[in-house]
C-alpha cells in the first residue's frame, strides 16, 4: 500500500522497499597504538595480501556497537583488554570496489602507548595474526600499500595532535 503524502510533497517508499534502495555497507572497528616512543604497533594479518598490516580489529557482528567491537577483537586479537571506550582518533571510509561490493566505514579509537614489555606479551591468533611490530612511521611505507599507509599517517597524526581525522580513500581493492 503507497504511503499518503508527506507535508513536503514527497511520498514515502515502504521500509522494505527504501532499504532495497540505499547502498548497502559493512563496519568495523579498531584500535590503534603506539609503542612508548609513538611508534605504530601493528599485526600482519595471515589472511590479506590486500592489507598485510593492520590495527587490532575487525567487522562488526549484528547489534553491536563500534566500541563493543574494537574492544572485542582486540582481546580476541592480541589478548589486550582496552579499558573505555577511549577517544576517537578516525573515522574511515572507503567505496565499494572489484575486491569487495560494498562501501566499508569504520571507526579507529586510541588504545594508548604500549610498553616493551607489554607489546612482548601480546598472544597473537595464528588464524589471523603472525607477527607484531612497533616500528618508526617511514618504515611502515614499503611493508604496505600506499593507501593503508596515508591512513597510518593519518591516525598517528590524530593522536599527536589531538584532532581526529576523517580519511575516505580507503577499501579493499582497485589499487
Amino acid at each position: 500500500m503507497p504511503q499518503p503524502p508527506q507535508p513536503s510533497g514527497r511520498t514515502l517508499l515502504p521500509p522494505e522497499d527504501y532499504v532495497r534502495s540505499v547502498p548497502k555497507s559493512t563496519g568495523f572497528a579498531c584500535v590503534f597504538f603506539t609503542d612508548e616512543d609513538d611508534r605504530p604497533v601493528q599485526l600482519r594479518a595471515t589472511y590479506s595480501r590486500t592489507h598485510p598490516w593492520q590495527f587490532p580489529g575487525g567487522t562488526m557482528d549484528h547489534g553491536e556497537r563500534p566500541w563493543e567491537t574494537a574492544r572485542r577483537e582486540c582481546r580476541e586479537e592480541t589478548g589486550i583488554e582496552v579499558p573505555g571506550p577511549p577517544p576517537l582518533l578516525a573515522s574511515v571510509f572507503g567505496p565499494a570496489g572489484a575486491d569487495w561490493p560494498y562501501t566499508t566505514w569504520g571507526c579507529v579509537f586510541d588504545g594508548g602507548r604500549l610498553t616493551d614489555e607489554r607489546i612482548r606479551s601480546i598472544v597473537l591468533d595464528p588464524d589471523e595474526h603472525d607477527a607484531v611490530r612497533a616500528l618508526p612511521l617511514e618504515e611502515w611505507r614499503p611493508l604496505m600499500p600506499p593507501q593503508d599507509f596515508a591512513r597510518l599517517e593519518a591516525v598517528l597524526t590524530a593522536r599527536l595532535t589531538g584532532t581526529a581525522a576523517y580519511f575516505d580513500t580507503w577499501g579493499w581493492g582497485d589499487g
